[in-house]
C-alpha cells in the first residue's frame, strides 16, 4: 500500500522522498519536572491498559556469556517496507544490555500452552534456559525456542527512549510461523487463548 501511495504521489508531481525534507533536530532529553507529571496513578494506568489484550513473546539473543532472553508483551509490527518490528524493554533490564551489545535478536511468539515458558523468562536472575530446548535461528543465530507459534529474526535498527522504557526497532532478516499453533494471549493480568 505504501508503494502504491508513493507511485501515485510521483505521478501527481508531488515531492516524494526523504531528500526533499530536512531531518528534525534530535529531542532534548531531560527529567520530567513535578509540575509536568500527569495526574495518573500508576496502578490505575496499569489497570486500564490491562484491558488491551496482547500476544506474548520472548526476545532472545546469544553473547559471549551464552544465551540471554526476557519475556515481552510490548511487541508489534512497525513497517512493511522496509520490514521492521518494535518492542519495548524496561531501562532497568539486565538482559537488554547483553542483547544490545550483539545487535541482533529473535522474537519468539509463544504458543497457547507456553505460559510456563513465559513465566520462566520473566524472572530476573534465574537460569532462564534450564530445561528449555532451542536451536540457532537462521539469520542471527539467536535462540529459537522449540514449540513457538512464530519467530522473527532481527538486527537492531534503532533504539529510542520512551519514559522508563526503551523502544527498540528491529530490521527483520528472516521469519516464519507454524500455522497450526495458536498464540498465547495476555489480558487483565492473566494468560488466555484465542477462540473463534
Amino acid at each position: 500500500m505504501a508503494a502504491t501511495a508513493v507511485r501515485y504521489l510521483r505521478s501527481a508531481g508531488a515531492p516524494v522522498g526523504v531528500e526533499r525534507y530536512e531531518a528534525l533536530p534530535p529531542p532534548v532529553l531531560r527529567a520530567v519536572a513535578e509540575d509536568e507529571r500527569p495526574p495518573v496513578v500508576a496502578g490505575e494506568f496499569r489497570r486500564v491498559l490491562g484491558h488491551f489484550a496482547s500476544g506474548v513473546t520472548v526476545v532472545t539473543a546469544v553473547d559471549e556469556d551464552g544465551p540471554a532472553g526476557f519475556a515481552c508483551q510490548s511487541f508489534a509490527s512497525l513497517s512493511l517496507e522496509p520490514p521492521l518490528v518494535v518492542f519495548m524493554v524496561g531501562r532497568a533490564s539486565t538482559t537488554w544490555p547483553r542483547i544490545a551489545r550483539v545487535g541482533r535478536f529473535c522474537v519468539n511468539v509463544l504458543g497457547e500452552e507456553q505460559d510456563g515458558l513465559c513465566r520462566g523468562f520473566a524472572v530476573s536472575g534465574a537460569d532462564k534456559y534450564a530445561g528449555v530446548t532451542h536451536r540457532p535461528s537462521p539469520a542471527t543465530g539467536s535462540p529459537l525456542l522449540d514449540g513457538v507459534a512464530a519467530w522473527i529474526d532481527c538486527t537492531v535498527q534503532a533504539v529510542h527512549t520512551g519514559g522508563d522504557h526503551l523502544i527498540v526497532v528491529g530490521h527483520v532478516e528472516a521469519l516464519d510461523a507454524e500455522e497450526d499453533r495458536v498464540p498465547l494471549l495476555f489480558h487483565r493480568g492473566r494468560f488466555g487463548r484465542f477462540t473463534v
